[in-house]
């Protein structure tokens, strides 16, 4: 297949473009498709199932993993539905959908509240009873109050991409914002990780010890595997199998060791690292279901959980943004123009959405590690993407695949935890490459930023009485943001930076916007983020169109446009 010449990407380090096999325009084999659609399905399989069993705990779900079940085959069945939205109508790059920890703080500060404590007898195994409406009941109104506040929130995510506001508001937001933003996503769950992994840690160890090993000292030793071809029928090739699915493959190897030790009754005392406590989750579960909007009732709406919420958006469309970015360049295409920012933004408002209604207890945003895993198969096209959507999809509606999921033992999700959350600190943390940090100035900035985001939440959960008004909804609210770190850190990093004098070049604004270079493929960005079928700048032309911010130009004037947009 012929496919455009592409340019040499300079950066230092950065991958060549011109190394590409296909790239995002381009039409790969069905069967690589398929192939490479399962692959970062398993890529971000990590993420997708960790959201649901660290919420399960506060939606008094700890002892019964078939509902876990069922919110992990939600997460699948709309991160699917996200993925073909955003790669057909929003940026329009080969990027995947799935669930975000930035809305896991506000989700746990909502439900810490007293009004949605979870009872003492929920966390006592003999006295649930998972069939009885009693139970039932508990579990389901506080997904409804977090579905009604997702909901919300995303209607506000909309607002901000599909008006081009998110342009506007970048102008303000540098390095010093995301850094503690983002690093304070992970380390306030310092608490749920250890916990989980203190069930025993020897088998947390152990799957720390394999994920390390995989992802850090096997990353570049190729694995021969067998190859199909049409000149030679059977072959063999190299495959970095470690550096690909280092999650997965420890995951699946501290499973097995955990059946070993259970059928062999090594671990007697440890009903929670046995993996018979919940084997009979599988002959439960039925083999098809097909989750719906409404599943576990009508929606409920408060203030605190809306505006807590709306903080974790905050941060994911910051994260969004400089995801566009990245997978811009790694997959060769022009940086992305202003308005396919601003539609993807609120293509993902509108899949929060579409969480929200189907009652995921979460919402959605692009995943950094299938970005990563694009530079790995140097296979840039959408239409991979677009296959992972479809695998997503069937995943979601295959009622044994989250049962079996919901099966791990918690030591081995714990030890998971430690790993992923490590990684969004630093990553959160990497952002101040950008700044420099021989300047008092910034040093007090994220410093004072990132250790109020740790001390006031804990001052808060230890003290609400001290903050309480008389006025139910606004305590609820205070409550709920001051009890977020990365809201708290954010909000502060925000404030300092943009009111402490310095220089753009100190604050790391110039470096920063370097990154968002501009192209000057103008004719092919138009055509990778313009609509399909041409819809837009050949066809459905309207005067009117012009005014949206979200709308491709046509033809004529898209590439003056084009030019002038570029972040």
């Amino acid at each position: 297949m012929d496919r455009p010449d592409r340019k040499k990407d300079e950066q230092p380090g950065g991958p060549s473009s011109s190394r590409l096999a296909y790239g995002v325009l381009d039409t790969p084999p069905w069967y690589l498709c398929i192939f490479l659609g399962i692959q970062h399905f398993l890529t971000a399989l990590g993420g997708l199932v960790a959201v649901p069993l660290i919420l399960a705990k506060d939606l008094c779900l700890q002892h019964d993993p078939l509902t876990q079940s069922y919110l992990i085959s939600t997460i699948f069945f709309v991160s699917g539905i996200c993925t073909l939205l955003q790669v057909s109508l929003g940026i329009r790059l080969p990027i995947l959908q799935g669930g975000t920890f930035a809305f896991v703080a506000p989700s746990l500060a909502m439900l810490s509240l007293p009004a949605w404590k979870c009872p003492d007898w929920t966390f006592n195994a003999s006295l649930v009873n998972t069939s009885s409406p009693e139970f039932t009941e508990e579990w389901q109104k506080r997904l409804r109050e977090l579905q009604g506040a997702i909901m919300v929130a995303s209607c506000v995510q909309m607002l901000v991409g599909f008006s081009g506001l998110i342009g506007f508001l970048m102008r303000f937001i540098g390095p010093l914002t995301i850094a503690p933003t983002i690093s304070l996503v992970a380390l306030p769950l310092f608490d749920s990780a250890s916990n989980d992994a203190g069930v025993h840690w020897g088998i947390a160890f152990m799957t720390i010890f394999l994920i390390v090993l995989f992802s850090q000292y096997l990353k570049n030793i190729p694995v021969p595997v067998p190859t199909y071809g049409r000149q030679r029928k059977c072959q063999t090739s190299k495959f970095h199998l470690f550096q690909v699915f280092p999650v997965l493959l420890a995951l699946c190897m501290a499973w097995l060791t955990c059946f070993a030790l259970t059928v062999t009754e090594v671990l007697p005392a440890d009903p929670t690292a046995r993996t018979d406590t919940k084997g009979d989750v599988l002959s439960q579960a039925p083999w098809f279901r097909v989750p719906y909007p409404g599943q576990w009732g009508l929606p409920t709406i408060s203030l605190a959980g809306v505006f807590g919420i709306i903080a974790g958006v905050i941060s994911s469309m910051v994260e969004s943004v400089g995801d566009y970015h990245a997978c811009a360049r790694l997959v060769g295409a022009p940086a992305p123009p202003k308005h396919a920012i601003n539609r993807g933004i609120g293509i993902e408002g509108l899949g929060c959405l579409l969480a929200g209604a189907w009652g995921t207890g979460n919402g959605t945003t692009s995943y950094s590690e299938n970005v990563g895993a694009l530079g790995i198969t140097r296979v840039g096209s959408r239409m991979v993407i677009l296959a992972a959507g479809c695998v997503l999809l069937l995943m979601g509606v295959f009622g044994k695949v989250g049962a079996a999921f919901a099966t791990i033992p918690t030591p081995v999700i714990g030890g998971m935890f430690l790993v992923m959350f490590g990684i969004i600190t630093a990553v959160g943390i990497s952002n101040l490459q950008y700044v420099d940090m021989n300047s008092s100035r910034n040093l007090f900035v994220f410093g004072f930023s990132i250790y109020c985001g740790l001390a006031i939440p804990n001052w808060v959960n230890k003290n609400p009485e001290r903050l309480q008004t008389g006025i139910l909804q606004l305590d609820q609210v205070v409550q709920v943001l001051l009890t977020t770190g990365m809201f708290v850190g954010g909000f502060l990093g925000f404030l300092l930076d943009n009111t402490i004098p310095g220089s753009r070049e100190e604050r790391g604004l110039e470096a920063w916007t370097q990154v968002r270079e501009e192209s000057e493929e103008a004719s092919k960005a138009l055509e990778i983020y313009g609509f399909p079928w041409g819809t837009g700048t050949r066809f459905c032309l309207s005067s009117c169109t012009r005014y949206l911010p979200f709308w491709p130009g046509p033809e004529g004037v898209g590439r003056g446009e084009v030019k002038m947009s570029q972040l």
